[in-house]
């Protein structure tokens, strides 16, 4: 399978599986547990319904829309994901360049493995910075200001990671940062000979926003270790108030699953919020993203801009939350996937292919701007 056979979701999982050694594989393919909430996340959509209406004259379609104070081309964004040189030795070059050349914002990850600051000057797109709370205040305030100083415009807070996981996957492949696999997590990776040749004759990999807090070379469990013991499981909303006024500006709270949270967000200043379950990696059993969107935007969607993740596939599914009230929609797998099957290529590759069917799918329902798309275009079976 090459990359110009692949024309959806699932053909770039197909050809990253493929290119990929099996522990890292799936690590992205994976959720929580039984995975229960990721599989919902897709499923979800396929009990609403698109009504298209006709003779409405369309030519034009104008895909923009402004999403916490950015002028962005597309209804999608790409979502903050770690260690994407993992995947891909471009990793968030790749990514980067791709939201650059198609106009939309860009996620840098707590957790990524090219720093903000190389990010920013390389690239002309609006940023959002995917920011994980310390236990340690000052290290807070500190990766808060070199934020400010990377001309980051937005904030995003991770708001459901205070600990992390249970990723069985990773447990029975020994995947971790650094490596500590099985026999059969080794075997994976001898049998797939060029993922290793590109990762160790490319640049070293490292955390750039985490290096100076989080010893590499200590233990086994590096990155387990840090969501164990760096981040605070007792952040509150007195806490993220203090970092909302601190930050003084676009501030957002990713991880948002009830209409109480969003109006509390609303409550202390924050200027939008991300419905999502991380992509059913964290609390398995939850509902999906989708079931909760409705409720979310008829509480606060007056008073702030309300993202949306978890799950996306297609455009139709795309279309279908912003005709609930999402003002963007982030997407995660769908790029690592493409990243993992051929690199910037195929980032491009997938955003075009997802642009062409929302814009398809915008003539087919009639509708010629996204702000066109409202209740009166689906139905819940």
């Amino acid at each position: 399978m090459r990359l110009r056979q692949c024309h959806n979701f699932n053909d770039f999982r197909k050809l990253a599986s493929k290119r990929l050694p099996g522990p890292i594989f799936n690590y992205i393919d994976g959720g929580a547990d039984d995975e229960v909430t990721m599989r919902r996340n897709s499923a979800a959509f396929n009990e609403c319904d698109l009504i298209p209406r006709v003779l409405t004259g369309v030519k034009d379609i104008d895909l923009s829309v402004e999403v916490m104070g950015q002028q962005l081309k597309l209804p999608i964004y790409c979502s903050p994901t770690a260690l994407q040189r993992l995947f891909h030795h471009q990793g968030e070059h790749a990514v980067a360049a791709c939201a650059e050349k198609f106009g939309t914002m860009f996620g840098v990850s707590s957790l990524g493995t090219v720093s903000m600051e190389e990010i920013s000057k390389q690239y002309d797109t609006p940023q959002v910075y995917q920011f994980y709370f310390h236990k340690d205040r000052g290290l807070n305030r500190a990766m808060m200001e070199r934020a400010k100083e990377s001309n980051i415009e937005v904030m995003m807070l991770t708001v459901d990671s205070i600990t992390g996981g249970n990723r069985e996957r990773d447990l029975r492949t020994g995947f971790s940062i650094p490596f500590r696999l099985n026999v059969a997590g080794l075997w994976q990776f001898v049998t797939k000979p060029m993922w290793g040749i590109n990762y160790l004759t490319h640049e070293k990999f490292s955390l750039p926003q985490l290096d100076a807090h989080i010893d590499m070379k200590g233990g086994t469990s590096s990155i387990g270790d840090y969501f164990t013991h760096m981040l605070d499981p007792t952040m509150n909303w007195k806490d993220v108030e203090e970092m909302v006024k601190f930050w003084d500006g676009e501030f957002c709270l990713k991880g948002i699953m009830s209409k109480e949270d969003a109006r509390r967000a609303v409550d202390i200043g924050c200027t939008g919020i991300v419905i999502s379950n991380h992509g059913g990696r964290q609390l398995d059993g939850a509902r999906s993203s989708f079931d909760h969107l409705a409720e979310i935007v008829d509480e606060v969607g007056e008073e702030i801009d309300v993202l949306f993740d978890s799950g996306v596939q297609r455009g139709t599914h795309v279309l279908k939350a912003l005709a609930l009230g999402a003002k963007a929609v982030g997407i995660g797998r769908l790029y690592l996937y493409a990243l993992a099957a051929a690199g910037q290529a195929g980032v491009e590759r997938a955003m075009t292919l997802l642009i062409a069917e929302i814009e398809r799918d915008m003539r087919l329902m009639g509708c010629s701007s996204i702000r066109a798309l409202n209740r009166d275009h689906i139905r819940f079976r």
